[in-house]
């Protein structure tokens, strides 16, 4: 089961990078309108709380004092190399913990915000949480290069072909992101 979750998570770390990757530097800084975050801006934000719930994720509340929640989503990433490196500290963070996690410890209690979790429905909640945050930076990327946005996904108007190809192959048992 665990394992199953970390490849998903990955996946969605993959479709952040891949969005990361379109972009140029300027692209990646641009807020869409007031009261909006940018690209880098979300990945502080993500970075602060994976760091916050997986850090003693099993002896500690989730919700670390540390954590400057507010301070997240102030505009104070500069480059590209700033981001990425916060993007791998929460990540690195949030999947050594968990593969250090037993089946057993799946029904265990936490505690985020005072608030109990089995440990399973706290990796669903961050699961929810961070493909939430994944799906805005790959939108606004999307509306940022418009045309020249490449599909992460099957592409409009290819849903067809790719059926075709995936029905034309034997029935196989795996987690669909062995091919991505």
């Amino acid at each position: 089961m665990i394992e199953n979750l970390v490849k998903l998570l990955l996946y969605y770390k993959s479709l952040g990078e891949q969005t990361f990757e379109s972009l140029s530097d300027e692209e990646l800084h641009l807020i869409p309108a007031d009261g909006s975050n940018s690209i880098p801006t979300m990945v502080k934000h993500l970075w602060g709380n994976m760091l916050s719930r997986w850090t003693n994720f099993l002896t500690e509340d989730g919700e670390k004092d540390w954590r400057d929640r507010e301070g997240e989503f102030e505009t104070t990433i500069k480059t590209r190399e700033e981001m990425l490196n916060k993007w791998e500290e929460g990540w690195t963070t949030f999947i050594n913990t968990l593969k250090d996690l037993k089946d057993d410890d799946l029904g265990r209690t936490i505690y985020i915000r005072n608030e109990g979790h089995s440990v399973i429905d706290a990796i669903h909640r961050q699961l929810a949480h961070y493909s939430y945050h994944i799906g805005q930076i790959v939108y606004l990327a999307k509306m940022i290069k418009g045309e020249d946005w490449v599909s992460l996904s099957i592409p409009k108007g290819g849903t067809d072909q790719y059926n075709q190809k995936k029905f034309s192959e034997e029935k196989s048992e795996k987690h669909f992101t062995d091919e991505v």
